[in-house]
C-alpha cells in the first residue's frame, strides 16, 4: 500500500499539469450536469416493510386519483374574541377564501369546513382542507403565492388566519454560518501552517472535491430521488474531511522536506504515510455511511451512500491532487519549522528543539495514566447521562418555532379541536376478502370507538368498488406522545380480532403512524448496524495496527464519545439547555434518524484521528522504539495536525448549527460535539492513557493471525529501504550521464 501510494504520489508530483487537467474537466462536467438539472426537493418517503407504508400504497392502488402523496395545507381561520366563526360575515369570508383557492391549477380539491365538520364545537375556530395534485416542493411558486393571498384576503376581513400543512415548504438553507465555518477553517489551517498558500490548499482541494460531488448529485437529484438535505449533509461532511485529509498529507509533506528529502520524494512519502492513513480512515468512514443502507429506509440509504461517494471523491484528490498543487507551489511550501515570524511560527535557531505541547501533554499523560483515564471517561459518562431520557419522533409544525405561521395553525387546531386533531391517524379497511365488506367496516368504527384515548371517529368512506373503506381516528392527546404510540398499537392489536371474524385486514397509517413505524424500525436497526460497522471497521483497524486490544480500545472509545454527544443533543434539544444560544427555537423529540445516523458518521470520523495518531505511534514502535516513548513520539508528530483537523470540523459542522432545517441543524451540532468529545477527550487522553497502561500488549497480535493478515504497510517501513534504493538507482543514472 505504501510502496503504491508512494509511486502514485511522486507521479501526481511529476504530472501535475495532467492531474489538474482531470479534476478541473471533472468539475466542470459535474457543474454543466448540475446547472440543467431541474431544482431538488424532498425525496419521496418510503418505510419498506411497515403496516403504515403498506396502507398508504394500498391507499393508492385501491383510491386512485387522490393524489395521496400530493401537498395539503390547512388554512385555519379564528374568530375574534366574543365572535363565532358561524357568523354570517365571518362565513361568507371564509366562502370567498374557498372560492378563491378552489380556482388554482394545480388544487386538486378544498374541503369547505361547514359542510365537512371542519368548525370546533364552540365556534371559534374552522378550518378548510386544501389537497394538491403535486408534492409540495414541486409546487409552483404561484400556488404557494395564491394560498398566502387568499389567507391575506381574509385577514383585512378581520379573521386571524395562519397556514399549516406542507404546501408552504421550502428548500432548506444552512445560512451565513456555513461561510463562517469555512473562515475558521482557513484561520486554523494558516496558524497550523504559518503560510497563507500552504493553509489554502487544503481548503481549495476540500472545495473542488465538495464542488464534484454535490453537483453529481444535483444532476442526480430526480433520476435517482434525491431530497435536497442530501447535498447540505454531503456539504458538510465532504468539506469536514477534505479539509483534513489534505492537512495531513500537506503536514506530512513539510515534515519530509524538514528532514532534507527532495520535493518530489518528499510528495512521493507524504502521500505513502499519511495517504495510507487516509485511505484506511475514508475506507472506515465509507463502510459506516454505505452500512446505513441496512436500516431499509430509503432516504437514509441515498443520504449515507452520497455523502460517502463524496467522502470517496476526498480521498482521490487528498491523494493526487495535493502532491500535484504542491508540484505548482514549489519553495513557496517551506519545511515544517520554517514559518512566518508574523504567526508566531517555529523560528530556527541554534538553541536545542524546544518540546511542543503534544509531547508536553504526552508525558503528562503516561506518568499519570490512571487519573487521566478515570476523569475521561467518568467526564464523558457524566455527558452522556442525557441520553437516557432520549425521546424520538419526526419533525411536524407542532416543532416549528412559534414565528412561523405553520406552528401557529397547529396552535389554533389544538386549540380549537384538542391536540389529538394534528395527528389523525388513518385505518384502512381492506376488505377484498370478506363477505360482508359493509358490515366489516362497521364492526372496524365500533371497535376503534370502544378504545381508550379516542376523541372521534368518522364513519367509513368505501372506495368505488366497495371493497376497501378509510376511516379517521382523533386521538385525545398530541401525535407525539406516548398514549397517541400507545392508541396505534392498540388498534393494530384490534385489527388481528377483526381478520379472524371479517376476513377483513385493518391498517393504520398517516403521519403520525408513519413516525412510530420509523422510530421502531430505527430501533430495531441500531444493533444490527452497530454490529455490521463496528465489526467491519475493527477488522480493517486489524489489518491497520496488526493489534487486537488497539482497534478494541478505538471501537470503546467510539461508543464513550457517541453516548456522550447524543447526551448533549438530548440536553439541547430536547430539554432546552443551551438551546437560546443554539437557535434552537422549540424543543421536542430528538428526530428518529439522529442516533443511527451519529453512530454511522461520529465512528467513521473517530476512526479518522484513531487512524492518524496511532499509525504514528505504531511507526514509532516498528522502528524500535519502546512502547510509552512510541506515545509520546506519536504526539510530538500528530497532535498538532490532529487538533488543527478537529477545530476545523467542528467549526465546520458548527456552521450547520445556522440551518433552518431542523434535521441539519440537529446533525450540525451533534457531530461538532461528538468530535470535540472524541479528539479532545477520547484520542487525546483516553487513548495514551491506555496505551501507557497497556505497553507492549498493545501490539499484541497472535502468530497465527499474523501469518494470514496482509501487511498493507501503513506505516511505510518499505519506504526507508525501497525510497531509498530508488533514490541510489537515480543518482547512478546521473553519475552515467
Amino acid at each position: 500500500m505504501a510502496t503504491f501510494l508512494y509511486r502514485l504520489g511522486r507521479l501526481s508530483f511529476r504530472r501535475r499539469h495532467f492531474v489538474a487537467l482531470i479534476w478541473v474537466a471533472l468539475l466542470a462536467l459535474a457543474g454543466v450536469g448540475a446547472a440543467g438539472a431541474p431544482t431538488a426537493g424532498n425525496s419521496s418517503f418510503s418505510i419498506p416493510g411497515t403496516e403504515a407504508q403498506k396502507a398508504f400504497d394500498l391507499l393508492e392502488e385501491r383510491f386512485p386519483g387522490t393524489s395521496a402523496d400530493g401537498a395539503t395545507a390547512r388554512v385555519v381561520f379564528k374568530a375574534p374574541d366574543g365572535e363565532k366563526m358561524t357568523d354570517a360575515a365571518h362565513k361568507a369570508t371564509v366562502d370567498s377564501t374557498v372560492e378563491e383557492l378552489s380556482g388554482g391549477a394545480e388544487v386538486a380539491r378544498v374541503t369547505d369546513p361547514y359542510q365537512g365538520g371542519g368548525v370546533s364545537q364552540d365556534g371559534s375556530v374552522a378550518y378548510a382542507s386544501v389537497s394538491y395534485k403535486v408534492s409540495g416542493m414541486e409546487l409552483e411558486e404561484s400556488s404557494r403565492e395564491a394560498l398566502q393571498t387568499a389567507a391575506e384576503d381574509a385577514r383585512d376581513a378581520g379573521l386571524t388566519v395562519e397556514i399549516g400543512g406542507d404546501a408552504l415548504q421550502a428548500v432548506p438553507e444552512t445560512g451565513a454560518a456555513e461561510i463562517i465555518g469555512i473562515g475558521v477553517a482557513a484561520v486554523v489551517l494558516v496558524i497550523t501552517f504559518g503560510s497563507l498558500l500552504a493553509a489554502g490548499l487544503p481548503l481549495l482541494t476540500a472545495l473542488i472535491g465538495v464542488g464534484i460531488g454535490v453537483s453529481a448529485i444535483t444532476a442526480l437529484a430526480v433520476t435517482l430521488d434525491l431530497g435536497s438535505t442530501t447535498s447540505i449533509l454531503a456539504t458538510m461532511i465532504g468539506l469536514a474531511v477534505g479539509i483534513d485529509y489534505a492537512l495531513f498529507i500537506v503536514s506530512r509533506y513539510r515534515a519530509e522536506l524538514a528532514e532534507g528529502r527532495e520535493r518530489e520524494e518528499a510528495a512521493g512519502r507524504a502521500v505513502g504515510t499519511a495517504g495510507s492513513a487516509v485511505v484506511f480512515a475514508g475506507l472506515t468512514v465509507v463502510i459506516a455511511l454505505v452500512g446505513l443502507s441496512v436500516v431499509n429506509i430509503p432516504m437514509l440509504t441515498k443520504m449515507g451512500v452520497a455523502a460517502a461517494g463524496t467522502v470517496a471523491i476526498a480521498v482521490l484528490i487528498a491523494l493526487t491532487m495535493i502532491p500535484a498543487l504542491l508540484g505548482y507551489a514549489g519553495r513557496r511550501v517551506r519545511p515544517a519549522g520554517e514559518k512566518s515570524r508574523l504567526l508566531g511560527g517555529g523560528r530556527t535557531s541554534g538553541k536545542p528543539d524546544r518540546e511542543n505541547m503534544g509531547t508536553r501533554w504526552a508525558r503528562f499523560v503516561v506518568r499519570r495514566p490512571v487519573a487521566v483515564l478515570l476523569l475521561g471517561v467518568v467526564g464523558l459518562g457524566a455527558a452522556a447521562v442525557p441520553a437516557a431520557s432520549l425521546e424520538l419522533g419526526l419533525p411536524d409544525d407542532g416543532s416549528q418555532p412559534t414565528s412561523t405561521t405553520q406552528r401557529r395553525a397547529y396552535d389554533l387546531l389544538s386549540e380549537g379541536f384538542g391536540p389529538g386533531f394534528n395527528g389523525p391517524l388513518v385505518v384502512v379497511v381492506d376488505a377484498e376478502g370478506s363477505d360482508d365488506a359493509q358490515g366489516a367496516f362497521e364492526r372496524t368504527g365500533k371497535k376503534i370507538e370502544g378504545l381508550d384515548n379516542v376523541v372521534a371517529v368518522t364513519p367509513a368512506a368505501p372506495n368505488k368498488s366497495g371493497d376497501t373503506a378509510t376511516i379517521t381516528v382523533i386521538p385525545e392527546s398530541k401525535p407525539s406522545s406516548v398514549t397517541t404510540e400507545d392508541l396505534v398499537h392498540d388498534i393494530r392489536d384490534a385489527g388481528t380480532g377483526l381478520k379472524a371474524d371479517t376476513d377483513a385486514e385493518v391498517l393504520v397509517t398517516g403521519a403520525t403512524a408513519m413516525n412510530i413505524d420509523v422510530s421502531e424500525k430505527l430501533n430495531d436497526a441500531l444493533v444490527p448496524y452497530l454490529i455490521l460497522v463496528v465489526g467491519l471497521a475493527f477488522l480493517l483497524l486489524i489489518v491497520v495496527f496488526r493489534s487486537i486490544l488497539v482497534p478494541l480500545k478505538a471501537a470503546l472509545g467510539f461508543l464513550l464519545s457517541v453516548m456522550a454527544a447524543l447526551g448533549a443533543v438530548v440536553a439541547v434539544f430536547q430539554w432546552g439547555w443551551l438551546s437560546g444560544l443554539m437557535g434552537v427555537e422549540e424543543t421536542g423529540p430528538v428526530m428518529s434518524m439522529m442516533p443511527i445516523f451519529m453512530v454511522g458518521v461520529v465512528f467513521g470520523l473517530a476512526m479518522d484521528y484513531e487512524v492518524f495518531l496511532v499509525t504514528r505511534m505504531r511507526e514509532a514502535y516498528v522502528h524500535g522504539e519502546q512502547p510509552t516513548q512510541a506515545v509520546v513520539t506519536g504526539f510530538r508528530h500528530g497532535a498538532r495536525v490532529v487538533t488543527a483537523a478537529a477545530v476545523i470540523m467542528i467549526a465546520v459542522f458548527s456552521g450547520f448549527i445556522g440551518s433552518t432545517e431542523s434535521m441539519v441543524k440537529m446533525i450540525g451540532f451533534g457531530l461538532a460535539v461528538a468530535v470535540f468529545f472524541d479528539a479532545f477527550v477520547v484520542r487525546m487522553a483516553i487513548v495514551p492513557a491506555v496505551l501507557a497502561l497497556l505497553g507492549k500488549r498493545a501490539w499484541w497480535l497472535p502468530k497465527w493471525l499474523d501469518r494470514i493478515l496482509p501487511n498493507v504497510d501503513v506505516e511505510g517501513e518499505k519506504l526507508q529501504t525501497g525510497g531509498e534504493k530508488e533514490k541510489g538507482d537515480e543518482d547512478r543514472e546521473l553519475v552515467r550521464v
